[in-house]
């Protein structure tokens, strides 16, 4: 393999109920991680993600640590299968960013498995406190999406792909956003089904709560570079890192750069997506659509992988 290959890790949304169950039967890598989390959160995080009920793994504060350790365990089974996997570099969308850093070392496992806990603790009582929404805009550009961003009082919340934006605010406020957004150039939008206003302003307790987490984290530069969510950029140097992982909680998610930074700049040629339901590859294949993308969620999807990386 001697491709430059970047690691792509999913964000909460991503998750399904059984995500993860065939590969902790079939690898012992990955079953381990599933049974160390257990552990260390001291309540069956497994059972939630093998079995459900969807309405307990939807919750942020399980959907968080279920998908961190999901990526891992399917980066684990790879592993198995191909050994030492030559990474150029990596990066995740929003909770994926901590994935993406226990991946390459930052910081440990049963470390990075606590701050992604205790992180989707944190945003689900600020969702609570809050009355917060989140909309999807498809078609229109970022210029316009700002404008109609500043007008309204809302955020920007995520940068997802060309033509792909999400504002992130009160509800009345983005329900008001949904009204004119045709009148401005806007092709379709609609509201997300989420529990509040991730990547917002209303994410500032959270954010303020974990800031300490943070410091507390032993941390190290990672073994592979890392690309910042906020600024679209790799960051290693510990303390930036920390206070980056802060912002992207209520900053912005700025996946086109991101993208677009990694296969024009970095020259990655193979993505490699660690997690559920393929969303990352659908935003690469909008962004830079020429390069391959291989997603990683299960047995059957690893062995097509496998082959493929092999050949």
């Amino acid at each position: 393999m001697t491709k430059r290959i970047a690691l792509l890790f999913a964000g909460q949304g991503a998750q399904t109920v059984g995500m993860g169950r065939d590969l902790a039967a079939q690898y012992p890598a990955a079953g381990d991680l599933f049974t160390q989390a257990d552990a260390i959160l001291g309540r069956s995080l497994s059972s939630v993600t093998f079995s459900g009920p969807e309405s307990e793994l939807v919750k942020t504060a399980n959907c968080q640590p279920a998908l961190f350790t999901h990526g891992l365990a399917c980066l684990a089974a790879l592993r198995t299968e191909v050994g030492a996997l030559p990474v150029h570099i990596a990066a995740g969308l929003s909770l994926g960013e901590f994935t993406a850093h226990a991946a390459a070392g930052t910081f440990s496992f049963a470390d990075g498995l606590q701050l992604v806990a205790e992180r989707g603790r944190l945003m689900q009582e600020a969702c609570e406190r809050t009355n917060g929404a989140m909309a999807a805009l498809i078609g229109g550009d970022e210029a316009t999406v700002r404008q109609i961003a500043a007008e309204f009082d809302v955020d920007v919340a995520n940068f997802n792909s060309p033509g792909q934006i999400v504002i992130s605010g009160e509800e009345a406020k983005i329900d008001a956003v949904l009204e004119v957004v045709r009148d401005r150039g806007i092709r379709k939008a609609a509201k997300l089904n989420v529990a509040g206003a991730y990547h917002s302003r209303l994410m500032r307790s959270a954010a303020d709560a974990l800031a300490p987490k943070l410091a507390a984290t032993p941390m190290q530069p990672p073994a592979f570079p890392i690309v910042a969510n906020v600024t679209a950029r790799p960051i290693a140097d510990p303390a930036e890192i920390r206070s980056a992982l802060s912002a992207q909680v209520t900053g912005s998610v700025r996946w086109t750069e991101t993208i677009e930074f990694l296969v024009d700049v970095e020259k990655v040629e193979l993505f490699l997506e660690l997690g559920p339901g393929g969303v990352l590859a659908g935003l690469v294949k909008r962004t830079r659509k020429d390069t391959p993308v291989l997603s990683i969620t299960d047995c059957a999807s690893l062995a097509a992988a496998v082959a493929t990386l092999r050949d």
